[in-house]
């Protein structure tokens, strides 16, 4: 489905080509003069236009040049009763998509149609992730300006430059050597994980292997063959020799979160790698030589654990060599509203909608919340404000908005303001179910008309089209979407 500009000054034509592309489930604007086509084309986005060459006295080519010029990225499409081979290779260098000689067939041009709209949204994603990736390097870097922050990150910074042996070692020996360890110390979403990439790609090893292992998430029964691997044969399920996680991280980094949570019985082996620099897989009889960089990272107070007998403190004296507390988000002040906004821009990227701002009052109440989830109690709440907001300017009420299911407001009536109404209840509820319920429920309120959808809903046109495909919505019947 797309919205189309469809440019013909044969009145027969032009209603008989309009109402098989809407037959065809696309939204088709129709005009006959290209003064039409530019009005039409200043007061909303299309994914496609299908042009006369000969309009009058303009010529369909010399538009197609200039909407190109001005930025225009969507699918174009001629039509002409007087075809040359030169027209073809204008239009298609001025930047046309396809090239149709009148008459036209309408089966052949709904074909093509599709064609060039599928073309143009796979570039679309193509460039998103293009964009996608290009800010996922920027979110790797550690974001503030508070002295606590800056203190930390310094400190990564200088600590990412200590070889990742304490000595000169030739991994074609048999002799290991001891570790690197850095820990990393702050409360849960505080930026651990952020500064642990920081230091690897601060470090002279920062293409080699970066690997992060949720002490948590491995189960206890194989964590062990997680870590060291395993050869075949060493337990029932070991049909063949598995790589462990110390040894994809050779030469790199290997990240332990939430160390704390580490299995006793698999302290003492830990301890040894990092004394040793040796391993040795489940079921082996030699050891080998290994070198990284060993991060941990705690929540907990380690030497709380020690007294009560849950932590080595020979591997708290190891691994807290070189340490580095993070301040809570709380305490870096105005930081907090500096990874607001970082983040807000990223999702409206990510989700192909226009930039958008704090207002004065939303980052007064950003820098003034407790935020005791720390950065992920902030994404939560951005990435709500960000789908959810009526503006690009995210106001108090936005970020104050719960996840959860919405239900319309008394009788989903219409209010002075032209917007829909809806009150979110406290649930378990994904923001992209939050999103696809409240594009579904203003389809119902606007008969499936998308441009009052989205008006009623504050979103782009183009935005709201883009995500009824993503959501797989049906628009003549948005209570299937229900289903």
């Amino acid at each position: 489905m797309a919205n189309i500009l469809l440019i013909e000054d044969d009145e027969n034509l032009r209603l008989t080509v309009g109402r098989a592309l809407n037959k065809h489930s696309h939204e088709v604007c129709a005009v006959g003069s290209i003064k039409s086509a530019r009005e039409a084309f200043k007061a909303e986005h299309f994914d496609l236009i299908l042009s006369d060459v000969n309009l009058g006295s303009e010529s369909g080519i010399d538009y197609i040049q200039e909407v190109r010029e001005s930025g225009y990225a969507g699918g174009i499409i001629m039509m002409t009763a007087f075809a040359t081979v030169d027209d073809a290779v204008r239009a298609m260098k001025l930047g046309a998509d396809d090239y149709l000689a009148k008459p036209v067939r309408l089966q052949e041009l709904l074909l093509i149609t599709d064609r060039v709209i599928k073309q143009q949204s796979e570039t679309r994603r193509l460039r998103l992730y293009q964009r996608l990736d290009k800010t996922s390097q920027k979110s790797r870097q550690p974001l503030g300006k508070s002295p606590a922050w800056v203190d930390a990150v310094t400190m990564a910074e200088r600590l990412a430059q200590i070889p990742v042996l304490n000595r000169s070692h030739d991994l074609n020996e048999s002799s290991g050597g001891a570790l690197t360890t850095i820990l990393i110390t702050g409360e849960t979403g505080s930026g651990k994980g952020v500064v642990a990439r920081h230091i690897h790609d601060s470090s002279p090893e920062h293409s080699l292997p970066f690997v992060h292992v949720n002490c948590t998430a491995l189960p206890a029964s194989l964590i062990e063959s997680e870590l060291f691997g395993h050869e075949k044969g060493a337990f029932t399920d070991a049909k063949a020799t598995r790589e462990g996680l110390f040894e994809m991280a050779d030469g790199g980094t290997i990240f332990l979160d939430e160390i704390g949570d580490l299995d006793l019985s698999l302290q003492s082996k830990l301890l040894s790698v990092i004394e040793h620099g040796l391993i040795r897989k489940v079921g082996a009889t030699k050891e080998r030589p290994v070198r990284m960089r060993v991060l941990a990272a705690t929540n907990k107070d380690l030497e709380s654990m020690v007294k009560d007998g849950l932590f080595r403190e020979d591997l708290l004296f190891r691994i807290n060599a070189f340490a580095i507390p993070l301040p809570a988000l709380r305490d870096r002040g105005q930081d907090t509203v500096l990874i607001a906004q970082s983040m807000l821009d990223q999702l409206r990227i990510e989700y192909g909608m226009d930039p958008a701002s704090l207002s004065e009052e939303a980052k007064a109440m950003i820098c003034g919340h407790r935020w005791p989830g720390n950065v992920r109690e902030l994404f939560n709440t951005v990435q709500r404000a960000a789908m959810l907001a009526s503006s690009n300017i995210i106001s108090i009420a936005d970020l104050g908005i719960h996840t959860g299911r919405p239900h319309e407001s008394q009788n989903n009536s219409d209010h002075s303001d032209g917007s829909l109404r809806f009150d979110f209840h406290s649930g378990g509820h994904t923001a992209a179910a939050v999103e696809r319920e409240l594009m579904i429920q203003a389809l119902v309120h606007s008969n499936g008309n998308v441009s009052k959808a989205a008006k009623l809903i504050g979103m782009q046109r183009s935005s709201f089209r883009y995500r009824v495909e993503r959501y797989e919505i049906v628009t003549s019947d948005p209570r299937v979407g229900q289903s």
